[in-house]
């Protein structure tokens, strides 16, 4: 895509395309460049966009004996097992109660079939999936099923299988659960814990915008989250953004839809237009990419959360007044626009500005500084200058937040309209 996006910059200042114009390319012509960029390397590590995969990001497991397209791993875990796996991780009382319970429940679960599931309704689609509220009846536990259709040989749709049950490691109170995938009737059913508030896209729409205090604790949550996939699993996000960050009525923020199966990702190459916008210079451009670029993609996700809007194109001061009224006082911000307001631009347009253009920030004088400064260190075109994950963990916008008393699962409630610790249970019996 950024290889059509940079014939289209090229091609605009060749015609002399006006500001908010719009150049009518050839629709055949688009396709075929984008054929050629999918198909240009098939090298090992890399999926059909070029982008590499790190090291370490898929282990090869033992599944001899195993049917590889049903994941029935969940049932041979003891509590002792159970504490091991939670040794080592900085949890507090409560965090640690909740994962145990968590995977305890889990362990109840057994074999996933489809037959087992009672659709309860749509939670919102994307990334090539959608995503729905289901009734698991053997256990009575509400979860969150992911259903991705892919037309692809058994051999693949089974190693997807064999790679998704890493997920099965990825214990974290900022992960959300993982009870198990399995394959039926042409799509990968992947099932997941079910966080009653949705996901943060959802909740900037009933919003408006979020709160600094409240976007605090999501700051925390998620670069918790990315450090914890890094240092315990060797895992990249690649998909931040503000759909994949999920909250409940308990106040829990978990992220979710993270990379751990290359060939899960290789396969729904064709279905990341959606989340293009979100990701950085240097993955665009299809050079070499590391867990800097999910740093990115939270620093513009803030960006967004605080603004109300998607802030590429950056808005003007008009724009800037209407959003924050009196609070606002126009003045030098780098990062925001001049001029009549904003103008849609197509994706080639986007892709362009991301790599080209000054990355978007937060207001001076609106937002407190430490949080402009998170940001600004979060959105550099250069990953090198970037703030990385321990940088970031430490810095006085966070250190701030993680002392702020704030009832986040209050403003959960309150905004969504739900009441206090919804249970992921039907019957009375282990209600969360």
């Amino acid at each position: 895509l950024y290889f059509i996006a940079t014939i289209y910059h090229h091609y605009r200042k060749l015609v002399g395309a006006q500001h908010g114009g719009v150049v009518a390319f050839s629709f055949c012509t688009l396709v075929c460049c984008a054929k050629e960029a999918a198909n240009m390397s098939r090298n090992p590590g890399k999926n059909k966009l070029n982008l590499k995969l790190p090291p370490g990001s898929i282990e090869p497991l033992d599944h001899s004996g195993c049917d590889p397209t049903n994941d029935k791993s969940t049932q041979n875990t003891s509590i002792e097992d159970l504490q091991k796996t939670l040794e080592g991780l900085d949890l507090d009382e409560q965090q640690r109660k909740r994962l145990e319970a968590f995977l305890s429940q889990k362990q109840k679960v057994g074999e996933l079939t489809s037959d087992d599931f009672e659709n309860l309704g749509e939670l919102g689609a994307g990334n090539g999936g959608v995503v729905t509220k289901v009734l698991h009846r053997p256990s009575g536990f509400i979860m969150a099923r992911k259903l991705i259709h892919l037309e692809v040989k058994p051999a693949i749709r089974n190693q997807i299988i064999r790679e998704l049950k890493v997920l099965h490691e990825c214990n974290s109170p900022h992960i959300v659960g993982f009870y198990g995938a399995f394959y039926s009737d042409g799509e990968i059913n992947v099932c997941m814990e079910y966080m009653d508030g949705g996901s943060l896209d959802l909740v900037l729409k009933r919003a408006g915008r979020i709160p600094e205090k409240i976007l605090g604790k999501v700051t925390i949550a998620v670069l918790k989250g990315l450090n914890y996939l890094r240092e315990k699993h060797q895992i990249m996000h690649r998909d931040v953004k503000p759909s994949n960050m999920l909250v409940n009525s308990r106040g829990e923020i978990k992220i979710c839809d993270f990379g751990v199966s290359g060939q899960l990702i290789d396969s729904m190459a064709n279905s990341f237009v959606g989340t293009r916008s979100y990701m950085s210079p240097e993955r665009l451009q299809g050079t070499h990419y590391t867990v800097q670029s999910d740093i990115w993609s939270l620093g513009l996700s803030l960006v967004e959360m605080a603004l109300g809007r998607y802030p590429i194109p950056p808005p003007d001061d008009r724009e800037l007044t209407a959003i924050f009224g009196r609070n606002y006082t126009p003045e030098s911000n780098s990062g925001m626009a001049s001029g009549d307001g904003p103008r849609p631009m197509s994706i080639f347009e986007l892709l362009d500005y991301i790599v080209n253009e000054a990355p978007p920030s937060v207001p001076a004088g609106v937002f407190s500084p430490e949080f402009k400064d998170l940001v600004d260190r979060c959105l550099k075109r250069n990953p090198n200058e970037r703030g990385d994950l321990k940088t970031l963990m430490n810095h006085p916008y966070v250190r701030t937040s993680e002392q702020e008393k704030v009832d986040f699962a209050g403003w959960v409630c309150q905004t969504m309209g739900l009441d206090p610790s919804t249970p992921t249970k039907l019957t009375p019996e282990g209600q969360a």
